[in-house]
């Protein structure tokens, strides 16, 4: 189910249908004043197609294609996976590695299998995310976020998605994967590049108050 908040007075469209993301993204947003929509609230919208040539190019590419269509502020996000051994590979990849057919423990699995001779001192890798958030007049602004951590040699952990199992940020000896939301959203890739967004989208959903207040008292 696509999280809510009623009663709030802006809505902002999360160009996915990854649960898990929407998760993260609505906690870390927690305080702004804000009703999130996703995908699955608007079924016509369809497969959203990553086709750019770095996450910038992909988030924004999506996070526009979901603004023009819906009229609403829409945020979307492109990660991966950089694994300094594997020459920063799957990267940009990293949910088409192994082909859409794979599944979240196949890729963790074939990772593993890669770096099976890789020693711990070589297993360095980091997650990294670009936010957009594109208005409906097809301005687009981007965000960065990284956390440097390596590849662990074994799946751990029930939570997260994704890579989240075999990846350990540097600053907490765990998985991702064996994080709570709270202490992942503030030591991940995503959770940097959405504090980075977070006073672009407060003057955003400001701004668009302030006219919608206007344009109610202009109709009095």
């Amino acid at each position: 189910m696509t999280p809510r908040a009623s009663g709030r007075s802006d809505r902002i469209v999360l160009a996915t249908m990854n649960p898990g993301k929407i998760r993260e993204i609505t906690a870390a947003y927690a305080a702004l004043p804000v009703q999130f929509l996703s995908l699955a609230d608007f079924p016509e919208i369809g497969e959203l197609a990553e086709q750019g040539a770095s996450y910038a190019e992909n988030a924004a590419g999506k996070a526009f294609a979901v603004a023009r269509a819906t009229g609403l502020v829409a945020l979307a996000d492109d990660s991966g996976l950089e694994i300094d051994a594997l020459s920063g590979n799957p990267g940009i990849h990293s949910r088409r590695f192994l082909g859409m057919g794979a599944t979240d423990a196949d890729r963790n699995a074939r990772i593993l299998t890669l770096l099976r001779d890789v020693p711990d001192a070589l297993r360095t890798a980091r997650y990294r995310a670009v936010v957009a958030v594109a208005l409906p007049d097809g301005s687009v602004r981007t965000f960065e976020g990284t956390c440097e951590g390596r590849i662990g040699r074994a799946p751990r952990g029930r939570g997260g998605f994704g890579y989240d199992p075999i990846f350990l940020p540097d600053e907490t000896g765990r998985t991702m994967a064996e994080l709570p939301v709270d202490v992942k959203n503030r030591v991940s890739h995503r959770g940097r590049g959405l504090r980075a967004a977070e006073p672009y989208v407060a003057a955003v959903l400001g701004q668009r108050q302030d006219r919608a207040a206007d344009g109610a008292n202009n109709r009095r």
